[in-house]
């Protein structure tokens, strides 16, 4: 088995900082300036060919934790797909003080680019070489780095008057009434002598928050670029402020349409870091809402996007929420919600399944595979369907990978990559199940591998089901999950422990833990670092659609106008996914 260490330590004796095995996971810190032969080597020698996630650390309260004075450290995640997905943390502690620089990435991972933007952003970091560093979230002329430690979490604090004549109303008025605000331009690689036009927000097929920026010679497309920021909601400097257990309720709000599997995603990240595992009923109950809610988030996409493309008019989306109302009245059974669910929490699940949830989840997997039958009879052979997919939107496997794309994209494109199977969590290797897979990498495959999948994920939920264990249905550990209900009556002891953990939370030794999933839409990971307090001292998300969405120029171009509406459908985007 390869040693990523010995073998960096080994190419790069000089230039390695430090290195360590924590989590299960490698972690190795090398010098910034060394940082681009590193990297190669690791892509092209030892084969770590996906960047999962870039991100980056404000040390300014924490100086102690890289062993380095360096105030910003960039954190790279990456993934061998030869090698079933096998993680590798590379860190580097960049130069500049809190004006930090450090070398480009995207000229071995294109799929870099929006990754840097961000940290440009939100840190102020500059990626030397970087083709064009410019904020990508937030406004083009708003002042400072949002989540750099000395950045407030409400933004610049303004004084309150009630006096319109107050110097200090006026102050307001010029921050948040600007009527002379300046527009952005054309992007500087786009062509005037083409039309330039935007697509979006308010158009349909874009869901009423992304903004597409499109260059037209006649009706075909020469480049697309795309404009994200209208749903920033700030959910990593949120997640900086609260307690561990608290960050839960906002994972809902990510991808909407998956509130169950970004509570796993999360769950999972604080549970590595705490160094506990849920029970085994936990464990198989995380199972079946997670591929229930990919059936429903499939679900979603289906129907909107036959009803972007055409050809079943209004009838598939009938169908498709039909069943996904049946999955929804399953998840408000279990904890009285249907959307943000919250029920999958740091050491197992909010509340045990009620016994009315069995019956209810059977019925519906009894139907299931006719109504997937029923899908296909409408779409597969349907000729306007087929003529809007087949061949639009091209993504070859090369350039999915290179664009850290992940998923049914990335399975659409002839990579059979799912961390079910790479990286089994939950006890994912003790279910049998295939990896749909299609290489002809356009949006018709894609829609094969979503159809596939839902019917893998009802194979899942029927296996769970016939083999749910007894016992807890979380952790019994007072310190990391509230004790059972008919303790609090009985034991003095029990109740201090519930009050303690409501009021103060619990606290992670210090450290750091990465953990990935499959969601409905690709690889959704959160890393986190404590630093032995009740809430994570860095909140990262690393969400599926934000990388995704970044191949839309390469499948685009060459295409006409209308073709666009076929590939955002065809990348199931979620907004909330993309802007956090």
């Amino acid at each position: 088995m390869l040693d990523p260490i010995v073998s960096l330590r080994e190419a790069f004796p000089d230039d390695v900082l430090d290195s360590k095995v924590y989590r299960q996971t490698p972690i190795v810190t090398v010098r910034a300036d060394k940082l681009l032969e590193v990297m190669r080597f690791l892509r092209d020698d030892l084969k770590y060919n996906l960047l999962s996630d870039l991100t980056v650390v404000d040390n300014l309260h924490l100086p102690e934790f890289n062993g380095s004075d360096a105030r910003f450290v960039g954190v790279y995640q990456l993934r061998s797909i030869e090698r079933d997905g096998e993680l590798l943390q590379i860190k580097a502690p960049m130069p500049g003080g809190d004006n930090p620089a450090i070398p480009s990435v995207t000229s071995l991972w294109p799929g870099a680019n929006w990754y840097e933007r961000e940290a440009y952003d939100l840190f102020g970091v500059n990626y030397t070489g970087h083709p064009d560093l410019r904020r990508l979230l937030m406004p083009h002329d708003w002042v400072g780095h949002p989540l750099r430690k000395d950045q407030p979490l409400g933004g610049e604090r303004v004084p309150f008057t009630l006096t319109w004549e107050d110097e200090e109303f006026a102050h307001l008025g010029r921050q948040i009434m600007r009527p002379l605000q300046t527009p952005e331009p054309v992007p500087s690689r786009m062509d005037t002598r083409h039309m330039v036009v935007n697509m979006g927000p308010q158009h349909p097929a874009t869901h009423g928050v992304l903004r597409l920026i499109v260059e037209l010679d006649g009706e075909t497309i020469v480049a697309v670029e795309p404009d994200i920021g209208y749903l920033h909601s700030g959910f990593e400097k949120q997640g900086e402020n609260v307690r561990y257990k608290d960050f839960t309720y906002y994972t809902d709000r990510m991808d909407y349409v998956s509130a169950m599997q970004n509570n796993l995603a999360y769950s999972l990240a604080v549970e590595k870091l705490l160094g506990v595992e849920a029970p085994p009923r936990a464990q198989a109950i995380r199972v079946i809402v997670a591929e229930l809610q990919r059936i429903a988030s499939h679900l979603v996409w289906l129907a909107t996007h036959a009803l972007d493309v055409g050809g079943t008019g209004l009838a598939l989306l009938m169908y498709a929420f039909r069943e996904r109302e049946a999955i929804l009245d399953l998840f408000e059974m279990v904890c009285g919600a249907r959307l943000t669910t919250s029920y999958i929490q740091v050491g197992g699940v909010q509340w045990d399944l009620p016994p009315a949830f069995e019956p209810r989840l059977r019925e519906l997997l009894a139907i299931l595979p006719e109504r997937f039958d029923e899908y296909e009879r409408m779409l597969t052979d349907n000729p306007i369907w087929r003529k809007r997919l087949e061949g639009v939107g091209y993504l070859s496997a090369e350039d999915a990978i290179a664009m850290n794309v992940t998923g049914p994209m990335l399975r659409g494109s002839g990579v059979k990559y799912d961390l079910r199977k790479a990286q089994p969590y939950c006890n994912y290797d003790q279910y049998d199940f295939e990896i749909p897979c299609y290489t002809e990498g356009d949006s018709y495959a894609r829609y094969f591998v979503r159809i596939e999948e839902m019917r893998q994920s009802r194979r899942i939920v029927e296996q769970a089901l016939d083999n749910l264990p007894d016992g807890d249905y979380r952790l019994d550990d007072p310190k990391i999950a509230p004790p059972k209900r008919d303790l609090l009556d009985q034991s003095m002891e029990a109740l201090i422990h519930h009050f303690k953990l409501f009021t103060e939370g619990f606290r992670p030794p210090a450290g750091e833990a990465y953990h990935g999933i499959e969601a409905s839409k690709g690889e959704m990971g959160v890393y986190l670092v404590s630093d032995g307090g009740p809430k994570p001292y860095r909140c990262r998300v690393r969400t599926p659609s934000f990388a995704n969405l970044q191949a839309i120029e390469i499948m685009s171009r060459g295409h006409l106008f209308s073709d666009l509406v076929t590939v955002i459908g065809s990348i199931d985007i979620v907004l909330g996914d993309v802007d956090r």
